[in-house]
């Protein structure tokens, strides 16, 4: 079921050019984008300077579970079984999970556990149009960008639990700059 949902998305690549620019730069830029602006948190108010912390610790975090998973899990991407058509350069790791889809709910989960309700629905609206951006063009299941998503929720909320807004090393922490 995975392989035939992936092959659904990433059979309408190639249809409309415009959606095909639209996907690839969101699956290249969707990224560093949420990052800048994550780093903006940075110079607001102390809540989103928190926020903001919590965010980068989570997306650390994830991505390490990642390197942890993918050691166990070689999953071989879509486009090497011939399940999607790839519209961007290959990429050299395992599919499972995905890093983009952890990294961009591990942000979005931040922002909603700190309760900053609209950006958190920005971040989430981008999380998930990233996602399906990795499906489209080729380079993930849908399988995959589902266990990003749930690493990066994770993450997110491991950091929640065990990283205290006030506390010695979040005050010396968030009063850097």
């Amino acid at each position: 079921m995975d392989a035939a949902i992936t092959h659904c998305i990433n059979s309408l690549a190639g249809q409309v050019p415009l959606v095909d620019g639209a996907m690839i730069a969101l699956t290249q830029a969707g990224i560093p984008l949420m990052v800048a602006i994550v780093a903006l948190h940075w110079w607001g108010r102390d809540d989103r300077r928190h926020a903001a912390l919590c965010a980068g610790l989570a997306f650390l975090l994830g991505l390490a579970i990642n390197q942890a998973l993918l050691l166990e899990i070689h999953r071989l991407r879509p486009y090497e079984t011939g399940v999607t058509r790839l519209l961007i350069a290959p990429s050299a790791d395992w599919s499972f999970p995905s890093d983009h889809a952890t990294a961009a709910f591990a942000i979005a989960v931040s922002f909603a556990l700190q309760a900053l309700p609209r950006r958190a629905l920005a971040f989430l609206a981008v999380a998930v149009l990233v996602s399906l951006s990795r499906v489209y063009v080729g380079t993930h299941y849908l399988g995959d960008v589902s266990g990003g998503a749930a690493t990066g929720a994770l993450a997110a909320l491991l950091v929640r639990m065990t990283w205290r807004e006030g506390n010695r090393l979040d005050r010396l922490a968030t009063s850097l700059l």
